[in-house]
């Protein structure tokens, strides 16, 4: 899997140059509908954050399972003033299954039409405006989002890998905040997994 995510994400997560500076306020919405196969993806995300060690306490960081409607977490965002929202969501881009990519913004009104309530476009539309932060998408190439309650393998390892990056991202920026006395000590090692890819892909 290309590793180019991966750095924009620490890039993203990382503490600030400035050390005197705060974190930035990062809300991480997980999209998905887990009666529609690989349309699950931001959904277990989610899950398996909010489940985790590492982002339980940590003021500047919101994880939120949005399910299939993220119109209805716009409340909870507002009250929290993100500086940034990060939307991770199955989304096609004609790749091979369990791709993960980042997808600019502006590219969301050619996609094809996804599972939810409202498309994502007019989403991170209303979001920036709204809140005045920046909102970001990061997208994995689903195998199918046929009905069903099975996450195929190649995205289940994708998810696996965007939450232990998740994890491992704060963890090291949280060490360096220690090291000038900012910040609370959290664990040295993840652990995370996303449910269900022990049970050979069925949540």
């Amino acid at each position: 899997m290309p590793s180019s995510w991966k750095t924009s994400l620490r890039q993203l997560l990382e503490r600030p140059a400035d050390r005197s500076a705060l974190f930035k306020k990062i809300a991480i919405m997980g999209i998905g509908n887990t009666y529609r196969s690989d349309d699950a993806a931001g959904t277990l995300i989610a899950r398996a954050l909010i489940d985790s060690r590492i982002v339980q306490d940590l003021e500047h960081m919101l994880v939120m399972d949005a399910g299939h409607a993220p119109e209805n977490m716009t409340s909870q965002l507002r009250h929290f003033a993100p500086d940034v929202v990060l939307l991770v969501d199955a989304a096609e881009m004609g790749q091979a299954p369990g791709t993960v990519q980042w997808i600019p913004i502006d590219d969301l009104d050619g996609m094809s039409a996804s599972t939810h309530s409202m498309p994502l476009s007019m989403l991170a539309k209303y979001l920036t405006l709204a809140l005045n932060c920046d909102v970001k998408l990061l997208g994995i190439q689903p195998q199918s989002n046929d009905v069903g309650e099975i996450v195929s393998l190649e995205v289940l390892q994708a998810l696996d890998d965007i939450v232990n990056e998740v994890g491992n991202s704060l963890v090291d920026a949280f060490r360096l905040a220690l090291v000038v006395g900012r910040g609370a000590a959290i664990p040295s090692e993840t652990g995370i997994s996303v449910g269900g890819a022990a049970e050979g892909g069925q949540f």
